[in-house]
């Protein structure tokens, strides 16, 4: 897995761009340790109580393997932003199954410019160029109508719900992973 920024398929289209956290600030996060943050990451956002069991998840998923570091929570960032405006990423490497989950979150302040939806193509492009992978899966709380929305543009269709120790109750939604960018 490449640990590069991840581009957009079409970037005549959007400058925007998937770039890895550095280990040490995603551990940062993960402490709430403010003071070794760069400057550039400090938003109130990505330090904030939503934000917070990511990074504590991502940080020990991370410790214990380190070779995830490539595929999971990346920050999300814009030409000419002076910081990231959300992060995207996936749970981890694809599963015995060849399954990978997504996962992206928008800052309130940035929401609504289409950042969800160009991270999300990043990250199908990303899904199909990797041979193991053979399904996309997205898990939404049910309260969640924009997000919900979102994915069934790119194709990902109900397959059940779970529940969730920390988010309550989630609707699971699949697809096939794309040879090529798509919409649904």
């Amino acid at each position: 897995m490449n640990d590069g920024p991840w581009r957009h398929p079409e970037p005549i289209r959007s400058g925007l761009r998937l770039e890895m956290v550095p280990e040490g600030v995603l551990h940062a996060f993960a402490a709430e340790d403010a003071a070794s943050l760069p400057a550039r990451f400090a938003s109130p956002y990505l330090m904030g109580a939503k934000c917070l069991p990511i990074w504590r998840v991502r940080s020990a998923q991370i410790r214990t393997n380190p070779s995830d570091a490539p595929w999971v929570t990346r920050f999300i960032m814009m030409p000419g932003a002076e910081a990231p405006v959300g992060m995207a990423g996936f749970h981890g490497p694809p599963d015995h199954t060849g399954m990978v989950e997504v996962g992206y979150q928008i800052d309130p302040e940035q929401r609504r410019r289409g950042y969800a939806g160009r991270s999300l193509e990043i990250l199908l492009a990303v899904a199909g160029q990797h041979p193991d992978v053979r399904v996309v899966r997205a898990t939404i709380s049910p309260a969640n109508s924009a997000s919900s929305a979102l994915i069934r543009r790119y194709g990902f269709v109900e397959t059940g719900e779970q529940w969730d120790e920390e988010d309550g109750l989630e609707i699971i939604y699949e697809r096939d992973a794309p040879r090529d960018l798509e919409r649904g």
